[in-house]
């Protein structure tokens, strides 16, 4: 348990961090969430404007230090990839 004042006031910025890091990671995998059910679907055309959608949420993601920029990129690349195959 937290004694100093500094610790006490890092512990509740901590806290505050990890709610808003919770719903940003949340919101990224609803975002890639309606990119998959798209791409199960088959639909190309729905499938293409819900990546446009969830690429810069992923990448904002990375900006915000909520995910890796490595891994944003890693995600958003073969999300492409598997939509571009649709049409094939």
């Amino acid at each position: 348990m937290a004694n100093t004042t500094s610790a006490k006031k890092a512990t509740r910025k901590i806290a505050r961090r990890t709610e808003v890091n919770k719903s940003r990671r949340s919101r990224v995998r609803g975002f890639i969430r309606k990119v998959e059910e798209a791409i199960a679907s088959g639909d190309q055309a729905v499938a293409q404007a819900a990546l446009k959608a969830a690429q810069p949420e992923l990448m904002r993601a990375a900006t915000k230090g909520v995910l890796h920029a490595n891994t944003a990129s890693r995600k958003v690349s073969r999300l492409a990839s598997r939509v571009k195959a649709l049409s094939a």
